[in-house]
């Protein structure tokens, strides 16, 4: 009977975390999204981007948003749940009726668990591929749209043989300002081109461009001769075909630990000899595939007692504490990756003490919840709270 009675609050809790978790998912997705607002509205009215594309831009780097999404989405479904069912005091008759609050966790390690696999298969499977997808759809519309190739004040050299760079670009006429242009096609021969002024002209069919300047000045180098000849034009064309650097990049294959399996993780690892930034940044990116599953557990397990221990009259606190704890998770992560790039931290305590800070502060607040006694954290976050309360009445 008592067994019973567990698994219907066990389904009952679950059942419970499910909304909130879709509410987080879609919530949150949207937030990341309008950080890349400007940058679609860049491309669909400067470059003329189809909507289609644009969605597939946004297919392909939702992967790396739901890494950390999905860790949050965990948190605060749990905070959400628990933060109800201890507002209808359902926590209370729980405890009343000889239930402990270790009692509670099966159902919200399964979900954390569930968590964690979801999170495990975009760190693995889906980033790889996003990132690889969307390096081969922008070589395929630049290839269509050389202006979206072309950075302002960057050397390009995505086309063989020749050396690109434009001091200003606007997309709306496709005119150039100040290029340069060193053209290494010719044998024996290095030619280089200066002009202030330059127009590109499309050809989608054949995936050539026509590049054509103004006013400007060549020099040719004959490497034989050593001799320099330079001359003056009005107007110089220079074609460019894409379809070599598409492919070139395309048969490449993976070349940043982001776009790698994790196969090819460890055997980059493996075979390197040098411990150079690329070593530390793939070895971080290899824990940061376990590390980021793992957080859905330390961030849900925090919540419980975060839940739990904030009274109905009190919800907005318990909120802002779980944001409090993951920005918290969210800065030592920051901070890992950012020294262990440099090699001044081992990657494997930069992407793992987050997690341990994380468990560690949930297991405290869950044993005091359990004891009915409140949270070492409560006191210190309500000064805060006191403090900036009166620091704003003062300033009005």
């Amino acid at each position: 009977m008592t067994m019973r009675i567990n698994t219907i609050i066990y389904r009952y809790i679950f059942r419970g975390l499910i909304p909130p978790f879709g509410i987080n998912l879609i919530f949150f997705s949207f937030i990341f999204l309008m950080t890349q607002i400007i940058q679609i509205m860049n491309l669909v009215v400067n470059h003329r981007v189809g909507l289609s594309v644009v969605g597939w831009m946004i297919l392909y780097t939702l992967p790396f948003f739901m890494e950390f999404i999905i860790p949050m989405s965990v948190m605060m479904s749990v905070l959400l749940t628990f933060l109800r069912l201890s507002g209808d005091n359902e926590i209370l008759a729980l405890k009343n009726g000889g239930l402990s609050v270790y009692n509670l966790l099966p159902p919200v390690m399964l979900f954390c668990l569930l968590g964690a696999l979801l999170t495990a298969s975009m760190a693995i499977y889906g980033l790889p591929w996003g990132r690889m997808s969307i390096k081969k759809l922008t070589m395929q519309v630049a290839s269509t749209n050389l202006d979206i190739g072309i950075k302002e004040r960057t050397f390009i050299d995505s086309f063989k043989g020749v050396m690109l760079y434009v001091n200003k670009l606007d997309a709306n006429t496709r005119t150039l300002s100040d290029v340069f242009i060193e053209d290494q096609r010719t044998q024996d021969a290095i030619i280089t081109v200066v002009a202030p002024k330059g127009q590109i002209e499309s050809n989608p069919d054949t995936h050539q461009f026509l590049l054509r300047l103004y006013e400007g000045t060549i020099n040719q180098v004959d490497v034989k001769s050593r001799s320099v000849n330079t001359v003056r034009f009005a107007t110089y064309d220079i074609h460019l075909d894409t379809r070599q650097a598409l492919a070139s990049a395309v048969a490449l294959g993976p070349n940043h630990p982001e776009e790698m399996s994790l196969s090819e993780i460890r055997q980059y690892l493996t075979a390197s000899t040098e411990n150079n930034s690329k070593y530390y940044l793939t070895l971080m990116e290899f824990h940061k595939k376990f590390s980021l599953p793992f957080a859905c557990i330390a961030l849900g397990f925090l919540a419980v007692p975060l839940g739990i221990q904030s009274r109905s009259n009190k919800r907005s606190f318990g909120i802002s504490l779980g944001i409090f704890f993951f920005l918290m998770y969210y800065l030592l992560l920051s901070a890992g990756w950012v020294f262990g790039e440099k090699g001044l931290y081992p990657p494997l305590l930069g992407m793992w003490v987050p997690n341990i800070v994380t468990a560690g502060a949930g297991i405290l607040m869950l044993h005091r919840a359990n004891q009915e006694k409140p949270s070492p954290f409560s006191n210190v976050v309500t000064d805060i709270a006191r403090r900036f309360r009166r620091l704003r009445k003062s300033a009005v």
